[in-house]
């Protein structure tokens, strides 16, 4: 194949998988405007307050994976609902689900891997939050949280307005979060489609196939420093795959990626002291591991 017949077909995929990335983006960042609008932040905040660890920690990751996914929005979050009095545990169950779990990065996952991978993949992250939070509670991790002042907390919505109110906020959310990643799914779909073209697919199973044992811890441990968003990310997971990438190295790139980029633990070394931080990218890269490891068995039987 030569080089203008090698552009065409990467410029097609960039085409179609960039028409595709949008229209789910706004559609479900639609519905997570809407779902919002009906079931305010400060609601969720009274539910979680009465509640103890154990309960609490399972209400808080359901809250997590309902949030807007940008870190920029979890942090404030979570220094809200420390600053209430919310069990630490409980609030660090939010945290390591809200990164993993939003509804636009499930829904890249379907269309990525499939509704049954992407099922086991949420059940697994969920029930890793619920448990490393409750456990980080119980061994007193909270000694390692600075003592930081709560500043530009996110408005509460009126809930006494309107459906169509309601529905223009959504909409509005919805264009205003697309726009800030908009530049990152182009990012994505052009290096995926830069790879869909001239990278050979030997190459990417030598380095990262399902028979290379190191490719799973590597891809957790690559995902990390690589700044670049889940949008980002699973655009050119697809194309990795496609081109023969283990799905459990794919899936350990999107978790490690996902859920401990470098803006995330930079903001969170703000308000955590070392230990914690340390705890926290630890237990990310764990769980990128194990769930690449069981997505790998799983792919085999």
């Amino acid at each position: 194949m030569d080089v203008l017949s090698t552009l065409i077909t990467a410029g097609q995929f960039f085409v179609v998988i960039t028409a595709e990335l949008i229209l789910l983006f706004v559609g479900i960042t639609f519905l997570v405007g809407l779902l919002q609008a009906y079931i305010p932040e400060e609601r969720i905040r009274r539910v979680l307050a009465g509640r103890r660890e154990g309960v609490g920690n399972v209400l808080s990751a359901g809250f997590g994976a309902l949030t807007p996914f940008c870190s920029c929005s979890t942090i404030p979050i979570l220094l809200g609902l420390l600053d209430i009095g919310i069990p630490f545990g409980v609030c660090m169950s939010f945290l390591f689900a809200s990164p993993l779990l939003n509804p636009v990065i499930l829904a890249l996952l379907v269309a990525l891997v499939g509704v049954v991978p992407t099922a086991i993949y949420a059940a697994v992250t969920f029930a890793a939050a619920v448990v490393i939070g409750w456990l980080l509670g119980r061994l007193g991790y909270e000694r390692y949280v600075r003592d930081v002042m709560v500043e530009g907390r996110p408005e509460p919505c009126d809930c006494a307005a309107g459906h169509t109110v309601r529905i223009r906020g959504a909409f509005s959310f919805a264009v205003s979060l697309f726009r800030q990643v908009f530049p990152y799914l182009l990012l994505g779909a052009g290096i995926g489609a830069f790879i869909y073209g001239f990278i050979p697919e030997d190459l990417i199973v030598s380095l990262a196939g399902p028979d290379n044992p190191l490719a799973i811890p590597v891809a957790a441990v690559i995902g990390v420093p690589m700044y670049i968003r889940a949008e980002t990310l699973i655009p050119v997971s697809a194309v990795l795959l496609e081109k023969g990438m283990g799905i459990g190295a794919v899936m350990a790139l999107i978790i490690g990626g996902a859920g401990a980029s470098i803006p995330e633990v930079t903001l969170l070394s703000a308000i955590f002291e070392r230990r914690l931080v340390a705890a926290f990218v630890a237990t990310i890269l764990t769980v990128a591991v194990l769930a690449g490891i069981l997505f790998q068995v799983l792919s085999v039987i």
